[in-house]
């Protein structure tokens, strides 16, 4: 291992072989860097956490403090963050708290640019984009491959859907639907997300049903639960995974519905 010495790291952190702490770094109690983690310099990150194989984190980010909640009380709650994972300038990242998982965690493959605030128990799925200035409240869902634009805001346990793009600078207070455009404030379903399934190798029939799904859902005159039950015999499993997904939703007004 590499570790500068001007870097502060407690005698009880787990420091793989090849991790390396970069200059003025403080690493407390109960932290385990994985192989090929890499602290730039100026990061602190307090224990328990965990980070795993090949996490870059950039000057002046804070990792695994106490979650802002006036519930708690000092348990050993955990923040975890997967592989090849990227934080950028000035992110915080807090524990979880005991009334949720106790764990907030940051899948594989994320990238969290300057600025980025993520609470308590907070999930984060697999090859995430998170912006600059983005805010996380405690126990937001961000599911896999989700974008969020610079200076999002999401609200308390909001769910963004798989392949979902959040617009920048929207204010999201009910769940976004996986597969589609949310913006505005407060936040609205725009449109399928066509650029980000083409992104991520979808093909033309698998976007056409996600593209008659959406019309029958937010396009008709009908309710969004007649839209759902409208196309529930459909076979393409991404429309069936937009269907579940609505049935247990706090679900944004679609494009056809007049703010309030």
């Amino acid at each position: 291992m590499t570790i500068h010495p001007t870097a502060i790291v407690d005698a009880r952190a787990e420091i793989a072989s090849s991790a390396s702490v970069g200059p003025f770094c403080v690493v407390g109690a109960g932290v385990a860097l994985a192989e090929g983690v890499e602290l730039r310099a100026h990061v602190v990150i307090e224990g328990p956490t965990r980070l795993a194989r090949g996490v870059v984190v950039h000057p002046f980010s804070v990792l695994g403090g106490p979650p802002q909640d006036r519930t708690y009380a000092g348990e050993p709650t955990e923040l975890e963050i997967g592989e090849h994972t990227v934080i950028r300038e000035h992110v915080t990242l807090h524990r979880g708290t005991r009334k949720d998982r106790g764990r907030t965690s940051v899948g594989a493959r994320c990238l969290l640019m300057v600025g980025v605030h993520v609470a308590h128990d907070v999930v984060v799925g697999d090859g995430c984009t998170i912006a600059n200035a983005c805010q996380l409240a405690g126990h937001v869902v961000l599911e896999e491959a989700v974008v969020l634009g610079g200076a999002v805001a999401l609200a308390p346990f909001v769910r963004v859907g798989e392949s979902a793009f959040v617009a920048a600078g929207a204010r999201v207070e009910q769940d976004v639907p996986p597969f589609h455009i949310a913006q505005g404030d407060r936040a609205r379903v725009r449109a399928l997300n066509v650029v980000g399934l083409q992104r991520r190798g979808l093909g033309e029939g698998a976007i056409d049903a996600l593209r008659r799904a959406h019309r029958a859902i937010y396009r008709s005159a009908d309710s969004i639960d007649r839209g759902v039950a409208s196309i529930a015999g459909e076979d393409d499993p991404r429309v069936r995974q937009l269907c579940e997904f609505l049935r247990t939703r706090t679900t944004l007004p679609g494009p056809r519905r007049a703010s309030s």
